[in-house]
Parts: C-alpha cells; structure tokens; sequence
C-alpha cells in the first residue's frame, strides 16, 4: 500500500499543466451532460483536444482515436442539441429510452469497432506501439464510441455505455502512470451513475 501511494504521489507531481486543464475540463463536460446543459460540448471540446496529444504521447492510439471522435461527435451533438422546431422554436431533441431495434443497432456498432480497434491494435503493437495494450484499449474505445453516438441523440443507454468505458480507464491510464486521467475516469465513473439516475427521471417524465 505505501508503494502505491508512493508511486501515486510520484506520477501526480510528474503531471503536466495540460493534464490538468484537460481533467478539470473533463469532469465538467460530464457534469453539464448530466444536466442537459448544451456546455457539455464547448468544455468537452478542451478536454478531447488535449487527450488528442497526451494519448499519442503515451502510446495510447486507441484513445488518441476515440478522442479525436469524441471531438467530431461534440461538434454534431452541439448542432442537435441546439435544434429548434421551425413554428414553435422549442428544442426538438429530448431524453428517451432506446428502442429494441436501436439496442440492436448499439451491440452491432460496439461488436464491429471493437473488433476492427483490436485488429489495428495488435498490429500497432508488433510494429509502432509496444506499450499498447490492444483488447483493453479496444474495449474502452468501442464503448467510448458507442456512448458517444448515443449522447449526441439524447439516450439514456448512453450512460451505461460510459460506465462500461469508465471501468476499463481506470485501470488503463494507471498502468501508463497518468495517475491524475485515472483517478480522473473515477470521477467520471460515479458522474455517469448519477447522469443514469437522472435521465432515467427526465425520460420518465417525458413519456408521461
């Protein structure tokens, strides 16, 4: 235990002012998702910017991937988010369930990515990336994407998906000793509880 934290309080020293800026800006992106407040996209934006770099630095190419995505997905939730109705200038997108087909349609996406990330992976591994670690990296990635995909439309499964990608972080970042992005996923972890709990209420409400 004195190892760990030793080693904890080592790699929290070695961290960089960007790594800060990019975990504050993480935890807030999640807390406004959590909200329903449109900030989620514009703060998420320098967060995802950030990891861009610091994923590619760390031999991390499977996040350096999914946070390039991540950045792409940002600016077209923003759009759908902001989407008013012609005539009444009310917001169109709302919080709803998934459908059996749109479930379908979510273990397909996660089955192909995770697959064609593993794959490109393991040969990054072999020949670019020896510090990859290709099925956990796939795996965060796949349900990063998922979830992803599934926040820019406003579906509570989407916090399922982002509790399945918190849990493989954690671990992930440990080991590359970016201690801070992995205590960082923690947080993120029990945010994405609570963002479940609450849209799981606002759903509810608008069904009834």
């Amino acid at each position: 235990m004195n190892e760990i934290l030793a080693q904890l309080f080592e790699n929290i020293q070695q961290t960089t002012w960007y790594e800060y800026v990019a975990v504050i800006a993480g935890i807030l992106s999640v807390w406004y998702s959590r909200k329903e407040n449109i900030l989620v996209y514009p703060v998420g934006l320098i967060n995802t910017i950030i990891y861009i770099y610091i994923s590619f630095k760390f031999h991390l190419p499977g996040e350096g991937t999914v946070n390039f995505y991540y950045t792409v997905m940002s600016i077209y939730g923003w759009w759908l988010w902001t989407k008013r109705d012609v005539n009444s200038h009310e917001i169109t997108l709302h919080i709803t369930y998934s459908n059996a087909k749109e479930w379908q349609q979510q273990f397909i996406f996660f089955g192909v990515m995770y697959a064609g990330y593993f794959f490109a992976l393991t040969l990054a591994k072999k020949y670019f990336f020896e510090g990859a670690i290709p099925w956990a990296d796939a795996f965060a990635t796949a349900t990063a994407f998922t979830a992803m995909w599934l926040m820019a439309k406003k579906k509570v499964e989407s916090w399922w998906w982002w509790i399945a990608t918190n849990i493989a972080s954690i671990p992930l970042y440990f080991v590359k000793t970016l201690v801070l992005s992995s205590m960082q996923y923690i947080v993120f972890l029990i945010l994405a509880v609570a963002g479940l709990i609450t849209w799981m209420k606002k759903a509810k409400k608008n069904i009834d």
